[in-house]
């Protein structure tokens, strides 16, 4: 049997709500700092939701210049940002290694929906004239990310955008493991990235009641667990994770956050928008990971949650924990998105980060904004209310769940030479 290569993250990037680089953003995380705000993209006084979670102090000018930001969508943008900070991170020159075997995985739910939505309403505008911009496929595509990823670092190594709503991320970050593991690829640029704060995604999300609607009190909207939670908060950015073999790490003799050990990924075969009641493909997913990282349920110190604030999402992930972790005496938790809010496709990639810094730092960021946790919590689950907590994490997970059905977990340890 062909043996298989240590997979370690040796380099982070971040855009997000509450910070514009990696070590704002965990800062701001740590501190239990909350990133939402009114939207300002547009006039939202006629949306049941009327807030969100954006990019603040964010010019395109700053990182690109015209012809570049007049190239690309928002979502590309954020993470092409997002990538260059992984790099520069990572210590990579591209001069002194094979790029024939460096890749790219990186995902977005919805890509250039901003683009798109912009485009149709000028063709309404101008009574049904066909004159789009030469630009408009191009921003539009969710794979065009890792295309300009590719062609901006000449990387010719596996090159695509897994795409499975919010799990898209967490899942392309299991392929690059993947890749590396068994040899296909010695570094792969993976992660996420979205810019879903336009009038028709608002919208949208709001007729299918996802998002919270509690405008008179929204800097406490993202309340995962809370018994008045009513939707999650939605979200803008980018995340980058630089995954490499160890081998092609310590050859450059690079810094190592946290080594990558498995990853499930399965479906829940139930409903198109609906999480399982029992969370049997988040409860698959886990089961997965643990096995293939060699984990025992117990050995767990941390678990970064999906836990979106949803009425029934956030209790069917509690199910699939409990099936899970059935003899845990007490289990740290944590519901990051009550301070991003929800990036969709880019979720799993900055929950990610948090599961990798938790995992190098031993140090548990906070679930905000709860205060009557719900009765269907086990008291053996601490979510970490309020305030970020010290404690040593050896192995963690990180779980994103997807509209299909779509469930991925990832498993990172402590790295040890």
């Amino acid at each position: 049997m062909q043996s298989t290569k240590r997979v370690v993250i040796t380099g982070l990037g971040a855009l997000t709500p509450i910070g514009n680089n990696v070590q704002t953003f965990w800062e701001n995380l740590v501190n239990g700092v909350s990133g939402v705000g009114e939207i300002t993209r547009f006039d939202p006084a006629k949306f049941k939701t009327r807030f969100a979670c954006e990019i603040k102090n964010y010019d395109p000018l700053n990182f690109f210049d015209k012809k570049e930001a007049r190239r690309m969508d928002s979502f590309s943008q954020y993470g092409m940002i997002a990538v260059e900070e992984a790099i520069q991170d990572a210590k990579i020159d591209f001069d002194k290694v094979d790029v024939e075997r460096i890749g790219v995985i990186f995902s977005s739910s919805i890509g250039g929906f901003e683009t798109f939505e912009k485009g149709i309403k000028e063709y309404v505008q101008m009574h049904h004239n066909p004159r789009f911009s030469p630009f408009f496929v191009t921003r539009v595509l969710a794979n065009s990310i890792a295309g300009n990823l590719s062609i901006k670092y000449g990387l010719r190594g596996v090159n695509y955008s897994p795409l499975t709503a919010c799990a898209s991320s967490n899942q392309g970050l299991i392929h690059a493991y993947n890749y590396i593991k068994w040899g296909k690829a010695d570094i792969v640029v993976a992660g996420g990235s979205e810019a879903p704060i336009t009038e028709a995604c608002i919208g949208g999300f709001n007729t299918i009641h996802s998002l919270s609607t509690n405008n008179d009190n929204f800097a406490n909207a993202s309340r995962p667990y809370d018994k008045a939670r009513d939707g999650f908060v939605m979200g803008e950015g980018a995340a980058a994770l630089m995954v490499e073999s160890l081998e092609s790490a310590q050859k450059r003799g690079a810094k190592i956050y946290a080594e990558i050990v498995g990853g499930g990924e399965t479906a829940d075969a139930y409903h198109i928008t609906r999480t399982h009641p029992d969370g049997r493909g988040a409860h698959l997913a886990m089961k997965e990971a643990l096995r293939e990282g060699n984990i025992n349920p117990n050995e767990v110190d941390y678990i970064n949650l999906h836990a979106t604030s949803t009425p029934v999402g956030d209790i069917s992930e509690i199910t699939a924990i409990t099936k899970t972790f059935t003899d845990q005496k007490a289990l740290s938790v944590s519901a990051t998105k009550s301070m991003t809010g929800h990036l969709l496709g880019a979720a799993g990639a900055i929950e990610a980060i948090t599961t990798c810094l938790a995992t190098h730092t031993d140090k548990i960021p906070p679930t905000i904004n709860t205060t009557e946790v719900d009765e269907k919590v086990p008291d053996n689950i601490d979510l970490n209310l309020g305030k970020a907590s010290n404690k040593t994490v050896n192995f963690a997970l990180n779980n994103s769940f997807g509209f299909g059905g779509h469930c991925a977990c990832i498993a990172m340890k402590k790295y040890e030479e």
